[in-house]
């Protein structure tokens, strides 16, 4: 939901190519014909869902992703995060790999739409997961520790397996969206006004200096999806069963927000995130937590880290989405996604308190 290369959540810096001029782009870059396309929603890059008619006959559909001009030009960064998705891709997890521009490369830095002046976009065409969205489907208890499972496997396989030389770019420190900068939303809260939510999260950053950041040093270091969010996930149904459904990742969108991290920060996101559409919010995070330490089991520092991380994934979410709803008013429905029900469990979590929320989390992975 997120990307930047600094601590800017998002500058003006936006694609806003037309259809017309997507079609024609895949055309010249990667010398395919398309048959139809249509926009995808996004945060700050620009993304189509493209079908492309195949000179053997036959129609490949793919996602055009024009990233936005801010992080364009960061071209190892770009690489690192698709090096990353062919790597987890050849390890058997559902993640895209790119198509190859016409002259062999992943891809390719282009002009945007006549009238853009000569703002340059980094272009990428990725194949297309089929899967419905987590955010669309009720969880239950089985797809939450999948999920779990998933986070930890993912980080671990990077870790263990990723050494391209484009690595090192992923050391993002003023990063925003990394959630070790939690105390960078300081300088965004102004978009919230003087309200309760405001106060929540004034609270939230005192803790987190206070509590997290001298604790960091203790935590496992690990490279980070960064962004496993409802709608980052696709599942797709295993069971016709009505009464108990059950489902597998079918695929894992969006590395943008890849960066140096730790594993207690992959289990944070995903429960955060996964929070947002459920009915039994405070809930999930057992469940997401079991699937996780079934791969990677928490320390105790990283443990007692948990509930503050929640929160500051909240906290950065909300307060984000609140600062670009300013700048795109046009793209507010869209940001303020998660604002919706967020605050609303942001809000229930600081009412129930660290040890009642953290008691039911352990409780419930202890079960299994």
């Amino acid at each position: 939901m997120s990307s930047g290369s600094d601590s800017r959540p998002q500058t003006l810096s936006k694609p806003a190519l037309s259809e017309k001029a997507a079609a024609e782009l895949v055309d010249r870059v990667f010398g395919l014909k398309v048959s139809w396309l249509r926009p995808l929603p996004s945060y700050d890059d620009q993304n189509f869902h493209v079908c492309v008619l195949r000179s053997a006959g036959g129609a490949e559909e793919y996602v055009l992703k024009i990233t936005n001009s801010e992080d364009s030009r960061q071209p190892d960064l770009i690489q690192a995060q698709t090096q990353a998705m062919m790597l987890l891709s050849a390890e058997g997890f559902p993640s895209a790999t790119p198509c190859l521009t016409k002259d062999g490369k992943i891809m390719s830095l282009e002009s945007g739409d006549a009238g853009a002046g000569n703002t340059k976009y980094m272009v990428r065409l990725l194949t297309y997961l089929p899967g419905t969205p987590v955010a669309k489907i009720a969880t239950n208890a089985q797809i939450l520790y999948e999920i779990g499972k998933l986070a930890a496997s993912l980080d671990k396989a990077l870790a263990e397996k990723f050494h391209h030389p484009s690595v090192k770019s992923l050391h993002r420190g003023q990063f925003i969206w990394n959630l070790a900068n939690v105390p960078l939303l300081e300088q965004y809260i102004y978009a919230l006004g003087q309200n309760k939510h405001r106060a929540v999260v004034e609270q939230v950053i005192e803790q987190f200096k206070g509590k997290v950041i001298p604790k960091l040093s203790s935590f496992r270091a690990c490279i980070n999806h960064g962004d496993l969010n409802d709608h980052n996930i696709l599942v797709a149904s295993l069971s016709a069963s009505p009464e108990s459904p059950q489902y597998r990742v079918s695929g894992i969108l969006d590395f943008s927000d890849m960066s140096y991290g730790y594993y207690v920060f992959e289990v944070a996101i995903a429960i955060m995130y996964l929070m947002v559409e459920s009915t039994d919010p405070l809930g999930v995070g057992g469940h997401v937590l079991a699937g996780f330490e079934s791969v990677v089991p928490l320390t105790a520092p990283e443990r007692g880290a948990l509930f503050l991380l929640v929160s500051g994934r909240f906290a950065q979410s909300l307060v984000l989405a609140a600062h670009t709803a300013l700048l795109y008013p046009d793209n507010k429905d869209y940001l303020m996604i998660t604002a919706k029900t967020g605050w609303k469990h942001l809000m229930a979590m600081f009412e129930a308190g660290q040890e009642a929320v953290e008691r039911r989390w352990f409780e419930t992975a202890q079960v299994y």
